[in-house]
């Protein structure tokens, strides 16, 4: 277990006791903003948010003493237990350590110079809630901690945690599947290949778009019916610029469109057919 600092010590008893000051509770609220101002007088108390969404923010200005961040999903259901947290820190959040809170138990899961990174770290639900425990500076003027947070599959953690699964040949049945449910799923080709730090953005060019949970593709013009957009991919997976049409399938985390299943489309065509031939498609798609 790792070494709890001197002020995490003095919120343990609290925690204990049950000794918890309720800051703001709402059923259907996605994001928080707070400010540590309001725990003059009483740094002592550790102040509950409860968040119940499939996404949102959460803004802490000039963090003292601690928050506990509940994140749940709106609706409860079985599927709920196989939920995953995604969080991504904003670049410049500072000014605290981040803790999961299981049953008075705390693991360490961002200190607070990783958070500049803004890198996305994801837990299920069933390892706790986020306890975000101030970090003593003689000057909390300039300390903010930000980050986003998004509830996913536990398929979608798995791939967040290992970035080399989404470069793995779809299979046929995953392939049909992914068509029918990821956020977005576009025709086109591959326009160019731009390789970043940690990633490959890929540059597409859509003629025809069946699908997008949000507007990652824009229209090309207004007598143009075409769209284009950047799809990201982990460094691992080479990628490179082709001839050809693809089906173009993924998901949309924080804003950002990932790939996941990208066949040609002339291979999709044929599973497709073969299997609207044989009964076994998981939903209907327009290929006229």
């Amino acid at each position: 277990m790792n070494t709890l600092g001197p002020m995490l010590a003095s919120f343990l008893p609290l925690l204990l006791l049950c000794r918890i000051c309720v800051c703001q509770y709402s059923s259907d609220q996605c994001s928080w903003k707070g400010s540590g101002l309001t725990h003059e007088g009483h740094t002592r108390d550790v102040e509950q948010v409860y968040l119940r969404c499939s996404q949102g923010s959460l803004e802490w200005l000039y963090p003292t003493g601690a928050i506990i961040v509940n994140l749940r999903p709106n609706t409860i259901s079985p599927a709920s237990a196989r939920l995953s947290v995604c969080i991504k820190p904003s670049k410049d959040s500072t000014g605290t350590n981040i803790y999961l809170d299981r049953n008075g138990r705390l693991r360490l899961l961002l200190r607070e110079e990783d958070q500049a990174q803004g890198k996305v770290h994801c837990f299920s639900m069933q390892e706790g809630a986020l306890f975000i425990e101030a970090v003593q500076h003689m000057d909390i003027s300039r300390r903010i901690t930000a980050f986003q947070y998004e509830l996913v599959s536990d398929k979608l953690r798995a791939e967040a945690l290992s970035p080399s699964a989404p470069c793995q040949p779809c299979s046929d049945a995953e392939m049909l599947l992914e068509v029918c449910t990821n956020d977005f799923v576009a025709r086109g080709s591959i326009r160019n290949v731009d390789q970043k730090d940690d990633y490959a953005s890929v540059t597409v060019e859509i003629s025809r778009l069946h699908r997008q949970k949000t507007q990652v593709f824009a229209p090309g013009g207004v007598r143009v019916r075409s769209w284009t957009g950047n799809i990201k991919m982990p460094l691992q997976c080479k990628v490179k610029s082709g001839e050809g049409e693809f089906l173009f399938t993924g998901t949309v985390r924080f804003g950002e469109a990932w790939m996941g299943c990208a066949p040609r489309y002339k291979d999709f065509l044929r599973l497709y057919h073969q299997a609207q031939l044989q009964g076994t498609n998981p939903c209907h798609v327009d290929t006229d």
